[in-house]
């Protein structure tokens, strides 16, 4: 007998969305930490992301309780990771994510890097270049405590050397080498980005060295990284683990094989999910509820397939490199997006008709993050056309 394989539909799917990603009522993450951890990580790029993906998910986490967990507790970590994209991720979890992707970006890394240093004329051994600057930085580096690039600059001056970048280019030419160093470091495990010169939303980061840590095989650091993602990302597509884990097929196959899955079908198309991970194992009922999720949210990027929960509204909250703008969630789906404007207001625009509830509870998740913001001002690094009509900057 020809077994088929259990339909998942797109309820289902919103319904664990909710529930495993803390958005719906009753659903919050306890801490900061907690909401990272069951998230696999907080998208990082965007420093004020983390900030307010953190406040969405555990009932309004103050801004001093994510520099907590990150900077005091340190249970938090920024660190290059899947996609080569920055993520905050539990520190329990930095070896894993190190070996299963961040240890092949930084090779690719440090191979360009070294042919750069050759083609621009600072050394006729590229690599054996990066080695010595890299060693001096981090021996300047643990002689500071903490710095910023500028301050490791007049410690190790090879770090002012230039290289020309996008040459021929209109966004191109020459530019000192000191951030390329330190992202390749911190890449390669070496040093972390510490606390931001300024305010939370600052991009400006010091460094500090990096803690010893376990040096996982990379084949098992896959597998548990594809266990994390489909715990909370699951049931879904073989090709969403690919696309946002930056693996090759070959890699997702070596990642899924020691892993008990079971196949599954998402409205047509294959799926697979952790066996045991059955519809019952988490269904209380969930309300209908309401989310505003910044730019990058991890919930909006988990997947390379959004249709589901984005419908129709892709062109005005993407930008042109497929990165999300600010969302407004109604009940699992994407309904519209928000900004905030000069004065401080944050302007909700609905995409749909979501429904009679929908604009006022939206409406007052809108005057909450008013309130958590104060008079913090937010710009997203990308901004995409809805954002920017909203906020009066198209």
């Amino acid at each position: 007998m020809v077994r088929t394989a259990p339909r998942i539909g797109v309820t289902e799917r919103r319904r664990r969305l909710a529930v495993r990603h803390h958005l719906a009522p009753g659903a919050a993450a306890g801490t900061v930490t907690a909401a990272a951890a069951d998230m696999v990580g907080l998208h990082g790029t965007d420093p004020a992301s983390v900030y307010l993906a953190a406040w969405a998910r555990t009932g309004g986490a103050s801004p001093a309780a994510v520099e907590r967990a990150l900077y005091t507790e340190r249970s938090l970590v920024r660190m290059l990771a899947m996609r080569r994209t920055v993520f905050v991720v539990p520190a329990d979890l930095v070896p894993v994510v190190q070996a299963a992707c961040t240890d092949e970006i930084a090779e690719r890394m440090r191979r360009r890097f070294a042919r750069q240093v050759e083609e621009s004329g600072l050394a006729a051994d590229g690599d054996g270049w990066l080695k010595d600057v890299g060693e001096a930085t981090v021996r300047a580096l643990a002689a500071r405590g903490a710095a910023t690039g500028a301050e490791l600059a007049r410690d190790e001056p090879r770090l002012r050397a230039q290289i020309v970048y996008a040459e021929g280019k209109s966004y191109g030419g020459p530019a000192n080498v000191t951030t390329r160093v330190l992202t390749l470091l911190s890449a390669e495990g070496r040093i972390v980005r510490g606390r931001p010169r300024g305010g939370w939303t600052s991009s400006q980061f010091t460094w500090t060295a990096a803690p010893e840590q376990e040096r996982l095989p990379a084949a098992a650091a896959r597998a548990e990284l594809a266990r994390r993602w489909l715990l909370a990302y699951g049931p879904a597509p073989v090709a969403d683990l690919q696309w946002w884990a930056g693996w090759t097929a070959g890699q997702v196959r070596q990642a899924l094989a020691p892993l008990e899955t079971s196949e599954v079908d998402l409205g047509g198309t294959p799926g697979v999910m952790l066996a045991g991970d059955d519809p019952a194992a988490d269904r209380p009922a969930v309300e209908p509820w309401a989310a505003l999720l910044p730019a990058l949210d991890p919930t909006a990027m988990g997947w390379r397939d959004r249709a589901w929960y984005v419908g129709e509204h892709a062109p005005a909250l993407f930008d042109q490199s497929g990165n999300i703008g600010p969302t407004a969630w109604w009940d699992g789906r994407i309904v519209g997006g928000w900004a905030q404007r000069a004065d401080g207001q944050i302007a909700v625009r609905l995409l749909e008709d979501a429904g009679a509830e929908a604009p006022a509870s939206l409406a007052a998740a809108a005057e909450r993050l008013r309130e958590w913001l104060g008079g913090t001002r937010i710009t997203p690094r990308f901004r995409t056309p809805l954002e920017r009509e909203l906020s009066g900057k198209a």
